[in-house]
């Protein structure tokens, strides 16, 4: 009887490990692992097992600022069983991430972005065993041609992070409840004298397109708002060419 009131208050409870192949992905990218569940002092039934795909995103209301855990999917893993006392089950799984899951590295210092997946045996009435796992997402190839672009035209990333919410565009949105904005400020005299002070990008991957939402805060004229499509298998001339006749 004790130790059954221990394992619900997590003494002596089953325990979950989740193991990724590799921690580095691309959006949309496959995800593969397996996960290993032990046993603790007590017979204990597991509802599911369930991954989360999770970030931090930020939620602003009246004049302040926090960060909350968001949940972009998830997916269950198993079905309801009976875990014995220090039994050992292990379990291989695989899913896509979702193509809206936040870019993570970046070169910037005031980097706010995480992604990771946190694994979650549910157990009736008890503490559930959590596990997580972080992820480092990479910018595909157009993403990385847009930040190259800008460097080029001489603006430098300066922050990244997830806003709580969903992006709106005349050709496009987001589905996630979260977007990503990746903060660009211009350099040296054009800081100064330039009309435009910030640019901020926001992108939406496809299969086919990368869309990117431009918010510009201009000296002069408030803030305003483009958005460009291309293919993912755009060259960096064209994008470039695409963010210096947006810049001019």
């Amino acid at each position: 009887m004790l130790k059954n009131l221990f394992a619900r208050i997590g003494v002596g409870a089953a325990t979950v490990d989740t193991i990724l192949t590799t921690e580095h992905f691309l959006p949309g990218a496959r995800v593969e692992g397996r996960i290993d569940v032990k046993g603790g002092d007590v017979e204990q039934e597991i509802s599911a097992i369930t991954l989360k795909l999770m970030t931090n995103a930020k939620v602003e209301s009246d004049d302040t600022v926090s960060y909350v855990a968001h949940p972009i999917n998830q997916f269950q893993v198993t079905e309801a069983f009976t875990l014995k006392p220090n039994e050992s089950r292990s379990m291989d799984f695989s899913f896509d991430l979702h193509p809206e899951t936040p870019i993570t590295v970046l070169d910037t210092h005031n980097n706010q972005c995480q992604v990771w997946v946190e694994t979650a045996l549910d157990i009736d009435f008890a503490v559930d065993p959590t596990d997580r796992d972080p992820m480092h997402i990479h910018p595909p190839q157009a993403v990385t041609y847009f930040i190259q672009a800008m460097n080029a035209c001489g603006y430098g990333m300066v922050k990244a992070d997830v806003e709580s919410g969903f992006l709106r565009a005349n050709n496009f949105r987001s589905h996630s409840g979260c977007y990503q904005e990746i903060e660009f400020r211009p350099g040296g005299y054009g800081s100064m004298f330039g009309s435009i002070q910030e640019a901020e990008l926001s992108f939406i991957l496809t299969p086919d397109t990368t869309h990117v939402l431009i918010e510009l805060d201009r000296t002069f004229a408030g803030d305003g708002y483009r958005e460009i499509s291309v293919s993912n298998d755009a060259s960096y001339a064209q994008i470039e060419g695409q963010i210096k006749a947006l810049l001019a």
